[in-house]
């Protein structure tokens, strides 16, 4: 009879933890100086390994200011790819202390090509593709935000 109640109080916790929403990521905000003006975007926080690898695979659309900010919490070369992700991409490769090093832009969907920082990073901002060159976003352009030092 122990063992059936035990069964049945860990059957009822996985049915309850798998009913609760998994947490969603942080958001911010985030600001890019370029050439033309002060650019704000809303971003969801990749911190840490689990959101870094689903990053934003899946999704169908990507509304115009908004994306993803891949936080590697200090400078490092890193490597992305498109798999499993239906949309282009420009990916704005960012030093700790805010500088633009490197655009990719209009990464191909669905394409397991590795896309290099090309120097080391603290981040990645993934936005819809086509944002860099509209706004003028260039390297060595500045990203303010509450990771980026010197700011």
């Amino acid at each position: 009879m122990l063992r059936c109640a035990a069964a049945w109080r860990v059957a009822a916790l996985l049915c309850f933890i798998a009913l609760v929403p998994a947490q969603a990521a942080g958001r911010a905000t985030i600001e890019i100086v370029s050439g033309n003006g002060v650019h704000a975007f809303d971003v969801r926080l990749a911190t840490n390994d689990a959101e870094r690898e689903r990053g934003l695979m899946f999704v169908k659309s990507l509304p115009e200011g908004q994306g993803m900010l891949f936080d590697f919490k200090r400078d490092q070369p890193v490597s992305f790819w498109m798999h499993n992700t239906y949309i282009p991409l420009d990916m704005i490769f960012i030093a700790g202390d805010g500088r633009i090093m490197h655009i990719v832009e209009n990464a191909k969907p669905l394409s397991d090509d590795l896309i290099p920082s090309q120097f080391p990073v603290r981040a990645v901002l993934e936005v819809i593709g086509g944002t860099a060159e509209k706004l003028g976003i260039k390297a060595g352009d500045h990203v303010s935000g509450s990771i980026f030092g010197g700011n």
